[in-house]
């Protein structure tokens, strides 16, 4: 699609804003009169824990040795906003997850994934088929784009997108799929290939989890058209926040540059050869060079990063297997490696086991939820999720981060092996 078709994709219609507002009001009270919607006490979760004496939190922020100095050199050049600091992380995070797409920086995760659905043409009553298990910010700026949503039930096991439920909602006026490696397993994503092929439209990969994974060999990064990474603060890499869109049409990174700086040409402007002309209304969704020197310094070590979570996530997976009434979601599967962002596991008595935990000083929780029960996309809920249904209230997050131990592992398993 040309950039003459994008004016109109940007911007909320107003109307249709007001319409998902109104319905979904009507609908989530019409749900909760009705006992269709999870009562307040299924809703409820424990307060964070204070990383203090011997807690042993559920996420904590991977900062680099090299970050402050690299910042503090930053703070001291001419760029502090997007300049040549930008462009080295690009090509630095290019080169080591995904050599053969394009890079580009950006402010967050939820930016480039909403840059994705508009270099993907994605228009005001288009369908797009989305996980209805995920991080709110894969959903939300299909709202402001006035897309209709079908939410894709989760597959036992993994709670990705289930391709099964996929190909049943696929219709003559779905443009797009999206999908989330959630915990940093691959989706089946040859799967889900074959589904977009047969009717011509792209995978938007939301990897924010999933930094470092592959699927049958290949990096995740380097199989869809549109891949977007999040910087996060607990994700395997920080840059305080900031997130990384990856490309395999590298005709479409001008226009993606663009679109991420109002607009503008931003290196025809720099080089005094601008033509003084926006033909495309952008964002402002660049990344910083203060971010982008955090993110460097963070990749210098990024193999290291990856193996600690990797082998902390495989720890728990040996021993907790044998747990009656406890199942390891996302262990076990030979064709992809997983990145390790998170360990999940599904539990008969979820909240008494998260009880358990805290009492012995160790967090868990459940960091997502199922879109569809939020207010705002009621408009958008089915009644053909039961993967989801069915786990709803079992799964439970467990800590895994860099600062933590095999001891510290073993520690969360001893006290799930002695019974909730």
């Amino acid at each position: 699609m040309s950039s003459k078709g994008f004016e109109g994709l940007l911007f909320v219609p107003l109307p249709h804003l007001w319409r998902v507002i109104r319905l979904g009001v009507a609908s989530s009270l019409f749900r909760a009169n009705c006992g269709l919607m999870p009562k307040p006490a299924d809703r409820e979760d424990l307060p964070l824990l204070a990383a203090e004496a011997d807690n042993l939190v559920l996420c904590y922020p991977y900062v680099a040795p090299g970050a402050a100095a690299a910042i503090a050199e930053t703070l001291d050049s001419r760029w502090i906003g997007q300049g040549p600091r930008v462009d080295r992380f690009e090509e630095n995070f290019r080169r080591r997850i995904a050599p053969s797409a394009a890079a580009l920086g950006v402010g967050s995760g939820t930016d480039a994934l909403h840059l994705a659905y508009v270099l993907a043409g994605i228009e005001p009553g288009d369908e797009v088929i989305s996980p209805v298990f995920t991080c709110t910010a894969t959903n939300v700026p299909l709202l402001h784009m006035g897309a209709v949503i079908r939410f894709a039930d989760v597959q036992p096991g993994t709670l990705n997108v289930d391709p099964d439920h996929v190909r049943r909602l696929v219709t003559e006026k779905t443009k797009a799929i999206v999908c989330m490696h959630y915990g940093g397993l691959p989706c089946d994503m040859e799967e889900l290939a074959a589904i977009a092929a047969e009717h011509g439209i792209p995978i938007i990969e939301d990897a924010a989890q999933a930094m470092g994974a592959t699927y049958q060999g290949t990096p995740v990064g380097e199989i869809s058209p549109y891949t977007a990474f999040s910087f996060q603060a607990a994700k395997h890499i920080s840059t305080g926040d900031g997130g990384m869109l990856l490309l395999r049409d590298l005709e479409q990174l001008d226009l993606a540059r663009r679109l991420r700086w109002f607009g503008i040409d931003r290196q025809a402007k720099q080089s005094g050869t601008w033509e003084l002309d926006i033909s495309v209304a952008g964002f402002k969704y660049q990344m910083t060079d203060i971010a982008a020197a955090m993110g460097l310094a963070a990749m210098e070590h990024f193999d290291e990063i990856l193996t600690v979570r990797r082998s902390l996530l495989d720890r728990y997976a040996k021993c907790l297997s044998g747990v009656a009434g406890l199942e390891c979601i996302g262990t076990g599967r030979d064709d992809r490696q997983h990145a390790a962002w998170i360990m999940t596991v599904a539990v008969d008595g979820r909240a008494d086991l998260e009880r358990k935990l805290r009492e012995h000083g160790i967090e868990s929780g459940r960091m997502h939820y199922r879109n569809d029960q939020f207010t705002v996309f009621q408009p958008f809920r089915g009644d053909d999720t039961p993967n989801m249904d069915a786990i709803e209230g079992r799964y439970l997050v467990l800590p895994l981060h860099t600062h933590m131990s095999a001891d510290h592992v073993d520690r969360v398993c001893g006290v799930i092996q002695s019974g909730w």
